[in-house]
């Protein structure tokens, strides 16, 4: 009698372990509850906070900009159309223009970092509704949305820090170099001869600003998308179920 009240106590413990276990695995498997409104807007700003920072951290490199040919900053299309022109008629003018391409790309890369913190306030204030038209939008959604809600205000910010940038590597300087004696050449009888015949009054830091912004925008929408189709990308739990349900549209 004693061993078998022995035996049922083992019996009965090892029930109550086993069914405490499953129910410890149980309750960690993947829920099939929808997506809550709090874990959709969590994973779009983890999303855009995770984009923004490996875009500009690889936009501030050495070459971030310059090494890019998909962002590579060129002359303003003013200095483009009459490029050899100014070869032909300045001295060293492809040097000079060789220094003023290299110089604008060195001072967006320069100047890239201060974006950051505009796009992280805009991420910070996304409604649930912003949210959930991002996630189920278009696979550029997420940019667009930082677009609209960031430019104007990266522009007020980001425009004199560009101009400091330029002249602190020289850009100014150098377009300065590049555009003074071409623009002496107007009305003269030499430009008249050499075709040049209007001045350029290209604004250097306005024209940095948009292209530095253009390629910002750019490189976020690279990451975006990445996400969205590449769940190797997606390299948190909350990302994989977020952005998961778009894998089952």
């Amino acid at each position: 009698m004693f061993m078998k009240k022995i035996f049922f106590l083992l019996f009965a413990g090892i029930v109550l372990q086993t069914c405490t276990t499953l129910q410890g695995v149980v309750s960690n498997l993947p829920t099939n509850q929808p997506l809550s409104e709090g874990e959709i807007a969590n994973g779009l700003k983890e999303a855009l906070t995770q984009g923004i920072s490996k875009g500009v951290n690889e936009l501030v490199k050495t070459d971030g900009y310059f090494g890019n040919q998909a962002i590579k900053i060129l002359l303003p299309p003013e200095a483009q159309k009459v490029q050899d022109l100014i070869v032909k008629n300045i001295p060293q003018g492809q040097k000079l223009i060789d220094e003023a391409v290299l110089k604008m790309n060195r001072a967006a890369e320069d100047a890239a970092n201060e974006a950051k913190p505009i796009f992280l306030d805009a991420i910070t204030s996304m409604t649930i509704t912003d949210a959930k038209n991002i996630l189920f939008g278009n696979e550029n959604a997420a940019t667009n949305y930082l677009r609209e809600k960031t430019f104007q205000k990266l522009v007020q910010a980001y425009s004199p820090k560009i101009n400091n940038a330029l002249s602190k590597v020289g850009a100014t300087q150098a377009w300065s170099a590049l555009v003074t004696p071409y623009n002496k050449l107007v009305g003269t009888v030499a430009g008249n001869l050499a075709g040049i015949r209007e001045p350029i009054n290209a604004d250097l830091g306005a024209y940095t600003t948009q292209k530095a912004l253009d390629g910002l925008f750019w490189r976020i929408a690279q990451e975006e998308a990445q996400i969205r189709k590449n769940p190797i990308a997606r390299t948190t739990a909350l990302l994989q179920r977020v952005f998961g349900e778009l894998d089952k549209k």
